[in-house]
Order: structure tokens, then C-alpha cells, then sequence
């Protein structure tokens, strides 16, 4: 998606950011250290200078950015279909190693839309998958296990919950998850609903806004629980899975291809 530098310029996409990250961290008081371990499971699992990393539901390109910082040979490549949130990410991180695509996950053919020269070396995710029903999950993470080599990584880092099976675990770690808030001293001047509304009337983001109007439906019915993200990967051909950092609800699940 190519957004005109003369509607939204770079230094207001990163102001909007700006506020996008501080809104979120009200609801992941440890996301800094969510992205740092995302980043330290691909510098433990891939084996190459230059990986190709997908980001899978990029949004404003918050974990694309990070990586990009941290691995200099790395190329990311964002999937998201909110054409406001991967215009922000555009306009302030576009670069050669740096792109977005406009699709659907929950859609067959999302893959061949990324245009790929060749297989990528990792999937990443975060606070993204969890607007996914089952069924669609399913399918992404076995499209994920088709199309990686071996070695190669699936990472995810979300709100993941025991479902039907530990509702009383489900409720002490989001009660965990607001103490290290507190804790952590975390101030919520604009939550997420705030800036979605502050948004909606920036003169810079109208045709981002036109663009998003009527169109992402983030309805779930029927919602993965963290055992079906394990299952799943291990369906898909995933060699190994399972959660690899937890604090509180925000936990990071990987597959090992």
C-alpha cells in the first residue's frame, strides 16, 4: 500500500505512533521486553545474517520497526488489512527493507499476495492474531508450516488464555497482569478507544480513515485458546511448540519447523 508523503508526512505518522505505544503499554506493562524476547528467539533460532521476517497483522509496524533495529541485515515484510494502521507504518518506516501488504489472513491466498522472492525464515506476530477464530487460525499456521524451511520459526506474542480449561488461571493472570501494571507505575492518559477517536479527526489521516471505514470486521465467535495455538503448529508440521515467556496473560508462543 504506497501512501502520498504530501497527505501524511513521516514526522506525523510517528507522532501518531507515539501515542499508539503509550496506549499500549496500559494493557502490556512488559510490551518492551515481549518485543526484546520476540527478538531473541529469532537471534537464537535463525542461522543467517539477512533473514526474511513476515509480520503477520504488522498494524502500525510497532514489532517490525524493533527488528529492523535490532537485525540490520533483516528484511520485514507486514500483512495487515486495517489500510489505516499500515499506512502509519508506511509512512514512517517504509524503506528497501521495509514493506506492507493489504491482505486478509483469514483469506485463502494471503501467501502468494506477500510477493516473496524466497521462503521467509521466520513469522512473527504481536496483539494481532487474537481477532483470528479458530478454524482461520488453523489454516494460517498450517500455511506458515507449509511454506518455512527447516529451522525456521513461528513467533507469537499475545493475551492467551486457557479457555474452557483454566477459567480460574485465565482470571489470576489478568488480575497478575494489572498488578505488574501498577507496579510498573504504568499511566493511562489515552486508551485505546481515545486515540481510535483523536484519529478519526486528524485532517492528515482523513483518506486512511475513508480507507478504513466499513471494511475490517473484528468480530471473534469462537476464540483459540494458547492449547490450540500448540496443537495447531503441530498439525501444521511445526517440529516442537509451546509457550517460551509468560507474564501474567501476555505469553509468547513458538513453533520450531
Amino acid at each position: 500500500m504506497t501512501i502520498s508523503k504530501n497527505v501524511l508526512s513521516a514526522e506525523r505518522a510517528l507522532y501518531w505512533l507515539e501515542r499508539w505505544d503509550r496506549q499500549q503499554e496500559y494493557y502490556m506493562p512488559d510490551r518492551e521486553e515481549r518485543f526484546a524476547v520476540v527478538g531473541d528467539v529469532l537471534d537464537e533460532q535463525l542461522g543467517r545474517p539477512d533473514p526474511l521476517i513476515v509480520d503477520l497483522g504488522v498494524g502500525p509496524g510497532s514489532l517490525a520497526v524493533r527488528l529492523l533495529d535490532r537485525f540490520p541485515g533483516a528484511t520485514v515484510v507486514g500483512v495487515d488489512a486495517d489500510p489505516l494502521l499500515i499506512g502509519l507504518a508506511e509512512a514512517a518506516y517504509g524503506c528497501e527493507r521495509f514493506r506492507t501488504v493489504f491482505a486478509d489472513l483469514r483469506e485463502d491466498g494471503w501467501y502468494a499476495e506477500l510477493g516473496l522472492g524466497r521462503a521467509p525464515d521466520a513469522f512473527v506476530s504481536t496483539t494481532a492474531l487474537h481477532w483470528m477464530n479458530r478454524l482461520p487460525l488453523r489454516d494460517l499456521l498450517a500455511t506458515c508450516g507449509q511454506v518455512l524451511g527447516s529451522g525456521g520459526v513461528f513467533v507469537n506474542g499475545d493475551h492467551l488464555y486457557e479457555g474452557a480449561e483454566g477459567p480460574g488461571l485465565d482470571a489470576l493472570t489478568r488480575a497478575l497482569t494489572k498488578r505488574r501494571a501498577a507496579r510498573a507505575g504504568v499511566v493511562r492518559d489515552e486508551d485505546w478507544a481515545a486515540w481510535w477517536q483523536a484519529v478519526e479527526s486528524a485532517p492528515e489521516l482523513a483518506d486512511l480513515v475513508t480507507a478504513r471505514a466499513g471494511g475490517f470486521e473484528h468480530t471473534v465467535t469462537d476464540k483459540p485458546t494458547v492449547h490450540d495455538y500448540v496443537a495447531f503448529l503441530r498439525e501444521g508440521g511445526f517440529a516442537e511448540a509451546g509457550t517460551v515467556w509468560q507474564v501474567g496473560d501476555d505469553r509468547i508462543i513458538a513453533g520450531i519447523r
